[in-house]
């Protein structure tokens, strides 16, 4: 399975990564119109120092401790893929807790939120990917 890898050696910290995520789930089709009205919730998260940048991101994890830990089952693994029902999401963030990477928010709506590969909003390929200046961000298999 595809998932998204990140070479912190070429990682800019430019966060526009977080941008295109924060975009491409916005449900908006302005970039400016949706970054300027909405407080962004990037499924993305730039994190490092003067030394090292580097973007934390789901691992879609073959054992995940998020979907054991959901108590409404609104976390659920898809082809491999870790979807969350937002409808099924009662914001208890049980996920957030147990997750080891630390890649599971809040959206607006105090439900969880995290990366799915872009696959219900884009063309084939994660936002984070496709708006990297650096392709410092990939989406192959490995």
């Amino acid at each position: 399975m595809k998932r998204v890898f990140v070479n912190e050696k070429w990682c800019l910290g430019c966060h526009l990564c977080e941008y295109n995520c924060a975009f491409a789930n916005s449900g908006l089709d302005n970039m400016a119109k949706a970054l300027k009205d909405k407080k962004i919730y990037p499924r993305i998260r730039i994190e490092g120092d003067e030394n090292i940048n580097y973007a934390v991101s789901c691992r879609h994890c073959t054992d995940p401790m998020c979907v054991k830990s959901c108590i409404t089952g609104a976390l659920s693994i898809n082809d491999g893929v870790i979807t969350i029902n937002q409808e099924k999401c009662v914001g208890c963030l049980t996920c957030i807790l147990v997750c080891p990477y630390g890649c599971i928010s809040q959206n607006e709506n105090s439900v969880a939120q995290k990366c799915e590969l872009c696959l219900k909003n884009s063309s084939g390929e994660p936002a984070c990917v496709k708006g990297c200046p650096n392709n410092a961000i990939v989406y192959e298999e490995r």
